[in-house]
């Protein structure tokens, strides 16, 4: 089996409703070979595509959202707020306190749950081909109707 990477994000987050990406890459230094990139998709779709790969394979798998800019502009600004998020982290890991916060370990004790109950449940099932289909053609006119 393999690993699956995503971001963690809030339920009300715009991202959700992006096109989505998978790159497969090897799971190890062992074998080097170049990334497969595959999409855009649904980001359900994507999470499913990837999982029925990894289940099988000894492949990491990153499930990521595509961020369509349509100027220079956006793609900085995109790249700003990456850097600031980023930035904003590493102070707070440089704050936080020798013991952590309670918080955290809340956080890994649920993300711990969640784990063994994926591995209980086992891979969603791949979406079939006309599903894929149906969510190329709402990524199309996502992708066409933005910026209007």
């Amino acid at each position: 089996m393999g690993a699956l990477v995503t971001l963690d994000l809030p339920d009300d987050s715009p991202m959700f409703g992006l096109p989505w990406i998978i790159t497969f890459g090897p799971l190890g230094d062992a074998d080097e070979w170049e990334p497969v990139v595959c999409g855009p998709y649904e980001r359900l779709h994507a999470l499913a595509l990837a999982e029925a790969v990894v289940a099988e394979e000894q492949l990491m798998a990153v499930v990521e959202p595509l961020l369509p800019a349509l100027s220079p502009d956006e793609i900085r600004g995109e790249i700003a707020a990456a850097q600031i998020a980023a930035a904003d982290e590493t102070t707070q890991v440089e704050q936080a306190d020798l013991y952590g916060d309670f918080e955290d370990v809340i956080d890994d004790e649920l993300e711990a749950a969640a784990a063994e109950a994926d591995e209980r449940i086992g891979p969603a099932a791949a979406p079939r081909e006309a599903e894929l289909r149906a969510g190329f053609q709402r990524i199309a006119k996502l992708l066409a109707e933005k910026g209007r």
